[in-house]
């Protein structure tokens, strides 16, 4: 590589940093109209009002519609990470590549001052004036100092080639890392867009509802996680659970259920909201047990255990796509943030479909 080649890539990188910063805004895909059923049409200014049946199928709607705004909330959180990983590492390997210019042309300057000495000398090093002396002493002085040159000057080569070669490797790397920054960019906008668009059609449903029907629907939702709890603790998938925390996980424990009350608000990581990994991530941070930022992540990456060998800071997983994770507290509790519209909160830890458990601490 020349020395223009690299500065052109230098000064290309250090024009991209002032852009890392920067992110796009993606707009929510329109949200069709939802079609409730004939019986329970509105007459028209007035309310919508829905019977005990189709108030059921609208918190099931909006339960999906919520639950696809989690996994999407979850692609968007990892392609961040990514992101700002992708950034750290472009300002890396600029930082790599001025050094690497700067040693380049220091090394340059010694060979030219070589040079310049050797022509000052007709063209022989001092070493070799001496080696052609009749004096004995002289001469054996002479050999042991041209080899010395010879050796200083292969060292040089050595080490501009190799700074050379090196500085071709950052450039190369910073490219790629661009490249992946950019992806990570599109994909979080992607996800951000069916966040968006997920989120805002379950508050269109639920905006349609009277007052009465929104307290009807909280109740349908707490009876719905109740009868699961029951179900669930009926299993026995609890009968012989009695872990004690860790020291790291009591840590986690006592973060995430000071947060209680805090609203939900989708790739959150606090101090004032969050999102369901946010807090779960947040809390393993406070105990020094840095954990993925992502519930998909950290499925996939945390020791898993049986659920009969839980303990208070293991983090349930939920769902088949894992897009849901709240922190087991104990007593068939977790503490989680729900959703968009809810508060971090406790509930019961059959009250969603488990998918595992993973230890963070194992």
């Amino acid at each position: 590589m020349n020395r223009r080649h690299c500065a052109t890539a230098a000064i290309t990188l250090v024009c991209a940093l002032a852009l890392l910063t920067s992110t796009g805004q993606a707009s929510a895909a329109p949200v069709p109209e939802p079609s409730p059923s004939s019986s329970s049409a509105p007459a028209t200014g007035s309310p919508q009002r829905y019977s005990n049946a189709d108030l059921e199928k609208v918190r099931e709607q909006i339960e999906t519609l919520y639950r696809k705004a989690g996994a999407a909330t979850d692609a968007y959180n990892l392609a961040e990470e990514q992101t700002k990983k992708q950034s750290g590492e472009i300002v890396k390997l600029a930082k790599a590549i001025v050094d690497g210019q700067a040693r380049i042309a220091a090394l340059r300057d010694r060979a030219g001052a070589q040079a310049r000495e050797q022509y000052r000398n007709g063209g022989l090093p001092p070493g070799a004036q001496l080696a052609l002396s009749n004096d004995p002493k002289l001469f054996l002085d002479g050999i042991s100092k041209v080899r010395q040159g010879q050796q200083a000057s292969k060292s040089l080569l050595t080490e501009l080639n190799q700074t050379q070669q090196d500085l071709e490797t950052y450039t190369q790397d910073a490219s790629a890392n661009w490249e992946k920054l950019e992806a990570n960019r599109v994909k979080q906008a992607k996800a951000k867009k069916k966040i968006n668009a997920q989120i805002k059609a379950a508050e269109k449903l639920e905006s349609r509802l009277e007052k009465k029907e929104r307290d009807r629907l909280r109740r349908l939702e707490q009876d719905a996680a109740n009868e699961a709890q029951t179900a669930w603790l009926s299993s026995g998938a609890i009968k012989d659970v009695s872990g004690e925390a860790s020291g790291a996980g009591a840590a986690a424990v006592a973060f995430a259920t000071a947060q209680i009350g805090k609203p939900y608000v989708w790739g959150a990581e606090g101090p004032g909201s969050y999102d369901c990994s946010g807090l779960t991530s947040q809390a393993w941070l406070a105990a020094k047990r840095p954990i993925p930022r992502t519930s998909q992540e950290q499925w996939r990456l945390l020791p898993r255990i049986d659920i009969q060998d839980m303990r208070p800071g293991d983090l349930i997983i939920y769902h088949a796509d894992a897009s849901h994770v709240g922190m087991y507290v104990g007593d068939g509790a977790i503490v989680h943030s729900p959703r968009p519209g809810r508060n971090v909160t406790l509930a019961g830890a059959g009250s969603m479909k488990i998918l595992g458990v993973v230890r963070p601490d194992k």
